[in-house]
């Protein structure tokens, strides 16, 4: 066997050794709080809703994922019913205060166990808080002010699991059921009409962890035991479940077969249209015609608005002006003064005669004193100019 057949089987059984162990290893523990009925996990209320009936023998139990409003609207019938509560967060708008507080004083009974109650807080006037120490004990304890419930030792919790109490409560109002180890409320009634409402700022010790230990069934038995026995008694999940209501602006057509249908034929002619129509389409190419030379027909209108104006002085002073540029671009020569130098170093540069040079010269220098030009002059200048053309080619 090779050494690289055995670096193949090592590496092999290594990696399903380590698949192996991957699969079988423990799942780690979900400590995130759910609240759920259904949920096994430590901060989940299986165990709660399993036993429910140990507490409240023969109640018909009903799930309710509607707000508040909702859930006590149609459950208002006097002294019939119980509302359970145990949430992270509740959340109650005027509405709902209005109609909790009317459902309660029917003669219905209310259990919120809750870190936060918004809109309750304000209105019952109630400040929770949570009495995290650096240096405290690994346990705290709760207990019972009523001589039956409570016990000597008191209810005694891990660390952060009833830590959180009432800052501030309405006196004249709320009636203190229980406290902590440092006499701050954490369990108060107010009574309303014939009913009353029950609150707790630890929904953790209703959780499988507190129930699974002897002293958490017990206080949490002893809890829920204010609530008087009734036919009903509702669960609140509307603030520990997702929301499965459909808010989609499309939710009415897909609720009809027709609608959904007609919805479907037009999104698919849609796509059908743009597939056809993405398509390129040639434009009509135009025939262009190729373009005539027209230096011709141009220098016939030049010529004709110069006869028309009759300027011979100036047609005359633009012919030299072009000459002389011409000159200078080509030879390198001065051209400000057209002397004998000039003349000798144009005749050495180009293929002019020193006989067309000369009358080039003397004729551009006449018409540097004429104030006038006559037709023989200028067609004299332009014979000249023509002719140097001609012999510098």
């Amino acid at each position: 066997m090779t050494g690289f057949k055995k670096y193949l089987i090592i590496s092999g059984v290594l990696l399903l050794l380590y698949l192996v162990a991957q699969y079988y290893k423990p799942k780690p523990t979900n400590w995130s709080p759910s609240y759920l009925m259904e949920d096994k996990i430590p901060y989940g209320t299986y165990i709660l809703h399993q036993r429910i009936t140990d507490i409240f023998p023969g109640v018909e139990l009903k799930k309710s994922g509607q707000p508040i409003y909702n859930t006590v609207k149609g459950n208002i019938a006097a002294g019939a019913s119980n509302y359970l509560i145990i949430a992270s967060s509740v959340k109650a708008d005027k509405l709902d205060c209005k109609e909790l507080f009317r459902f309660i004083e029917n003669g219905n009974h209310v259990f919120i166990a809750a870190f936060r109650i918004q809109g309750l807080q304000d209105t019952l006037k109630l400040k929770i808080s949570a009495g995290f120490k650096i240096n405290a004990q690994k346990k705290t304890s709760v207990n019972f002010q009523n001589p039956l419930l409570r016990i000597p030792r008191g209810y005694y919790f891990d660390k952060g699991t009833s830590q959180q109490y009432f800052a501030e409560i309405d006196t004249a109002k709320a009636i203190v059921l229980g406290t902590n180890e440092e006499g701050k409320a954490n369990f108060i009634q107010y009574k309303m009409g014939k009913g009353a409402l029950f609150i707790t700022p630890n929904p953790q010790l209703f959780t499988n962890y507190s129930l699974l230990k002897p002293s958490g069934s017990d206080y949490a038995a002893k809890a829920l035991s204010y609530l008087p026995a009734s036919k009903k008694l509702i669960w609140d999940e509307h603030f520990t479940r997702p929301s499965t209501v459909d808010t989609s602006p499309l939710r009415l057509l897909f609720k009809h077969d027709q609608l959904r249908w007609a919805y479907l034929i037009s999104l698919l002619s849609l796509v059908t249209f743009v597939l056809f129509e993405i398509k390129r389409r040639q434009r009509i190419i135009p025939i262009i015609s190729r373009p005539g030379n027209t230096s011709v027909e141009f220098v016939k209108t030049v010529g004709r608005v110069y006869y028309q104006q009759r300027d011979n002085q100036d047609l005359g002073q633009k012919k030299i002006q072009y000459l002389l540029a011409y000159i200078r671009n080509k030879y390198r020569i001065r051209t400000v003064k057209l002397d004998n130098e000039f003349s000798e170093n144009l005749i050495h540069l180009s293929g002019a005669t020193p006989e067309t040079v000369n009358q080039l010269c003397i004729a551009i220098n006449k018409l540097q004193y004429l104030t006038a030009l006559t037709d023989d002059d200028l067609i004299e200048l332009n014979q000249i100019i023509e002719q140097f053309y001609k012999e510098d080619q």
